[in-house]
């Protein structure tokens, strides 16, 4: 997910995400997408580069971990249950 707003200006750039994904997933180099979307701050650029896709392989192991503690009952906790 990417942020809403770069963490050091506060510009937005959520909106400009998927656009930039796309384009360079089409080829296009990073530099010139992010010079055609506006994003001329550094930090902003930053933000936009250094994004990581990672919900997906995250969801997987929270489903597990789901049928996890479905099974055992103990909710995936055990600190704490001895009082």
């Amino acid at each position: 997910m990417v942020p809403v707003r770069c963490f050091t200006c506060g510009n937005l750039i959520g909106d400009k995400w998927e656009e930039f994904a796309e384009r360079v997933k089409n080829g296009e180099k990073p530099g010139k997408v992010l010079d055609d979307l506006a994003v001329t701050r550094y930090c902003c650029r930053r933000m936009i580069l250094s994004n990581v896709e990672i919900i997906d392989e995250v969801l997987k192991y929270h489903h597990k971990e789901s049928n996890t503690s479905k099974t055992t009952g103990s909710g995936g906790n055990d600190a704490g249950s001895e009082v």
